[in-house]
């Protein structure tokens, strides 16, 4: 018995000292963000932020659970400490790091955009004037947005989702909506949706990246980072990205 109690003690020391016990994580994100995560026809959860954390996690060979949120709900979740990361199209800005957002290296750059309906008549910002315009709560189009009206005197109207934003504007309920360039036009394309992007809407734009809420989750990121530099030097990054963007 005292053999058998040495050797798996031996085996537990070796695991530990080797790495071979995987860590795993609690990942959030958001739901209908395509083409960066989002569901397709077989109900698989598939995307560029999906592809990417599942390539930094084989490569950095810790284990995680992805659960799919919202955008709201998963920034709460890591809040609350019920999950212990979030990837899910999060621009890096100034604002978010002073509110307790802590970002990986950024993985992708993204501007944002104003759509309108097809064959609209509001060809620039001038022409929203007295008009409202549609935001999802909390993204950076709506901060976009938000550094805009004032200016040029529209309304803002605030969304859970995207999907519903675009349909007020399909429908008439306001005039244009602001999203990541990236995503409207992959949902434009591969949706067939009745929107058009304004043209020399885009702003600067600024790199995408992985969260954490907690400094304690601090080695989360630092896989992250190493991982990400990893996949980039070996051309999986690349691959993933063509994957997804023409």
């Amino acid at each position: 018995m005292k053999k058998l109690f040495a050797a798996v003690l031996a085996l537990c020391l070796c695991l530990a000292l080797t790495g071979a016990v995987a860590e795993d994580y609690v990942i959030a994100t958001d739901t209908v963000f395509k083409p960066f995560e989002y569901t397709d026809a077989s109900g698989s959860f598939v995307g560029i932020d999906v592809d990417i954390l599942a390539a930094i996690a084989e490569d950095q060979g810790f284990t995680y659970t992805l659960n799919s949120l919202g955008w709201d709900a998963a920034i709460a979740a890591c809040q609350a400490g019920q999950a212990d990361g979030m990837i899910a199209g999060a621009s890096i800005t100034e604002e978010r790091k002073a509110s307790g957002w802590i970002f990986s290296d950024g993985y992708f750059d993204a501007t944002q955009c104003m759509t309108v309906a097809a064959g609209s008549d509001i060809a620039s910002f001038d022409d929203l004037a007295g008009k409202a315009v549609a935001v999802k709560t909390g993204a950076q189009g709506a901060s976009y947005a938000e550094s805009l009206k004032d200016q040029y005197g529209f309304q803002i109207t605030y969304f859970e989702d995207s999907p519903t934003m675009y349909q007020a504007v399909i429908g008439g309920q306001t005039v244009a909506c602001f999203e990541d360039t990236p995503i409207m036009a992959a949902t434009i394309k591969e949706n067939g949706l009745p929107l058009q992007i304004v043209e020399g809407s885009e702003n600067a734009g600024s790199p995408y990246g992985f969260a954490i809420f907690n400094a304690d989750k601090q080695e989360l990121v630092d896989k992250f980072n190493a991982g990400l530099a990893n996949i980039k030097a070996n051309g999986k990054y690349d691959e993933i990205l063509a994957k997804y963007l023409d």
